[in-house]
C-alpha cells in the first residue's frame, strides 16, 4: 500500500542532489527504521541520452542517487522522539561496500529498499538494496550527514560577542546571553530566556521562555567569586527553570549531566550535582550542595533540603519535604518524607529484571517491616547470600555512606536517624 509523504518538499533539503526525483512512490515505511520505495524506469530519462548510444543502461551513480533519495525520505519523516528536525539538511558523506551485480534497463522496476543499521545526532548508516524482479541489482552502505543551518539570532535577543554558540543554535526574541556563556550544537533557546555566568550548555539543550541558567547563587555568602554552572546533553529546560551556579565553599560548580528534564518553575540552587535521565516535576526544589544521582524522579512542589542525597531510581512523591538522604529504588513521601516502600513500577519500567526486584524487596522488608534495628538488619541483608546482587550492595553503600541519615517509615512519631549504630 503506497505512503503519502510530500517527496519533493522533503527532498529539498536533501544537499546536492540530482535535480530530478529518483523514485515514484513509497511502498513500506517503518519510521525511523526502514522504508521501501519504487522508480519506475522510462526510456525519457535523460540520463539515457548519452549512456550508452544505441544500449541505454541506468548508470551506477544514478542507482546510488535514488538510494541515497530514499535513505533522505526515510530520515527526514521520522519525527518520532530521537529524529530530525525540521531545521536540519542531510547530505550523502560517503558510500562504502558498493556492487552492482546487474544492468538496469528501461522498462525496469527498481524496488529501493533502506535500513538504518547506525544513528547519532550527526551522521546515519543506512544499508540501501535494489532490486528488480527479486534480482540484487546494487546493494552498498550510505553514510549520510545531518547540516544544521548557522547560528540563528532573534534580531531582539541580547547576545554578548564573547559568547560561543554551537552550529545549529537558534536564540529566540529577547533572549539575554551574556559573555561567558558556551551553547553546544543544535541548541534552542526560547523567548526571554536568561542564560548568564560562566555557563556550559552541552549538545541538543532546549531552554523555554524566561528560564534563567546560569545566575549568581541565592547565597549571602556569595561575594561575587567566579563559579561555574556545567550542563551535559539534551537537558530540557521548561519554563521558568532557575539554574545556579556553583559558589567557592561548595566547590565552585553546579554540575548537571545528560537527558534530565526539568518541568516549569524547578529550582536548581548552587552546588547541585545532577545525573543522567532525571524528571523533575512542575516546582520541585532543590536546595544547595543537593546530589541526584541516575534515573531518579522528583514530583511536582517537593523540596530537597540543602545537602541530601537522592539515590538511583527513587522517587519523591509530590509535596513531599525530604530532609534526609532519599533511599534509591524506594518511594519516598510526606512532609518529613520518609520511605515508604519500594519503588516497583518505576524499577519495571526501566526493565530491571524480576530476579533483582525480587532481592531489592526482601531486603527493603528487613528495613521496614522486621523487629531490628537498622544495623542489624543492614548486616543481615549482607550476611544473605541469597540477596547477593549489584543493586542489593548499592542500597547497603548508600546507606552506610549516609551524612544525613535515611528516614524510614518505622516509627510513626519520629524520623529514625541511620548512619550511626544503634
Amino acid at each position: 500500500m503506497p505512503v503519502f509523504l510530500d517527496i519533493p518538499l522533503i527532498l529539498d533539503r536533501l544537499c546536492y542532489r540530482y535535480p530530478s526525483l529518483l523514485l515514484d512512490t513509497v511502498v513500506e515505511h517503518d519510521p525511523g527504521t526502514r522504508m521501501v520505495a519504487v522508480k519506475n524506469v522510462t526510456v525519457n530519462e535523460e540520463y539515457f541520452q548519452g549512456h550508452f548510444p544505441g544500449t541505454p543502461l541506468m548508470p551506477a551513480v544514478m542507482m546510488i542517487e535514488s538510494l541515497a533519495q530514499v535513505a533522505t525520505l526515510l530520515l527526514l519523516s521520522d519525527s518520532g522522539p530521537g529524529g530530525v528536525e525540521s531545521h536540519v539538511r542531510v547530505i550523502l558523506q560517503g558510500v562504502n561496500g558498493a556492487k552492482f551485480r546487474r544492468q538496469v534497463l528501461p522498462g525496469d522496476q527498481l524496488r529501493l529498499e533502506v535500513v538504518v543499521r547506525e544513528r547519532s545526532t550527526e551522521s546515519a548508516v543506512v544499508r540501501a538494496l535494489a532490486t528488480t524482479d527479486g534480482r540484487m541489482v546494487a546493494e552498498a552502505d550510505l553514510l549520510i550527514g545531518f547540516q544544521s543551518p548557522p547560528v540563528e539570532v532573534h534580531e531582539t535577543a541580547v547576545v554578548d560577542p564573547r559568547a560561543r554558540l554551537g552550529h545549529g543554535t537558534v536564540v529566540g526574541p529577547h533572549v539575554v546571553v551574556g559573555p561567558d556563556v558556551i551553547l553546544g550544537k543544535r541548541c534552542r533557546v526560547g523567548p526571554s530566556a536568561v542564560i548568564d555566568g560562566c555557563t556550559e550548555l552541552g549538545d541538543d539543550c532546549q531552554v523555554f521562555p524566561f528560564a534563567s541558567i546560569g545566575l549568581i547563587p541565592q547565597d549571602l555568602k556569595f561575594k561575587g567569586e567566579e563559579t561555574r554552572l556545567v550542563i551535559g546533553e539534551r537537558n530540557v529546560f521548561r519554563e521558568g527553570v532557575t539554574i545556579n551556579r556553583g559558589t567557592r565553599g561548595g566547590g565552585g560548580l553546579t554540575q548537571i549531566s545528560d537527558d534530565n528534564v526539568f518541568m516549569a518553575y524547578v529550582h536548581v540552587a548552587h552546588d547541585c550535582v545532577i545525573g543522567d535521565r532525571n524528571i523533575f516535576g512542575p516546582g520541585a526544589t532543590l536546595g544547595g550542595h543537593v546530589v541526584i544521582e541516575d534515573d531518579a524522579t522528583v514530583s511536582a512542589y517537593s523540596g530537597v533540603q540543602q545537602y541530601c542525597r537522592v539515590g538511583r531510581q527513587a522517587f519523591i512523591g509530590g509535596y513531599s519535604a525530604v530532609t534526609k538522604d532519599a533511599l534509591p529504588y524506594g518511594r519516598t513521601v510526606g512532609n518529613r518524607a520518609r520511605l515508604f516502600d519500594l519503588n516497583t513500577i518505576g524499577l519495571m519500567r526501566r526493565q530491571c529484571p524480576l530476579e533483582t526486584i525480587a532481592r531489592l524487596r526482601r531486603a527493603y522488608r528487613y528495613l521496614l517491616q522486621s523487629k531490628l534495628n537498622t544495623t542489624q538488619a543492614l548486616d543481615r541483608i549482607q550476611s544473605d547470600a541469597t540477596l547477593s546482587c549489584s543493586e542489593v550492595d548499592y542500597l547497603l553503600e548508600f546507606i552506610r555512606g549516609s551524612k544525613r541519615g535515611v528516614s524510614l517509615h518505622r516509627r510513626p512519631r519520629r524520623m529514625e536517624p541511620i548512619g550511626v549504630d544503634e
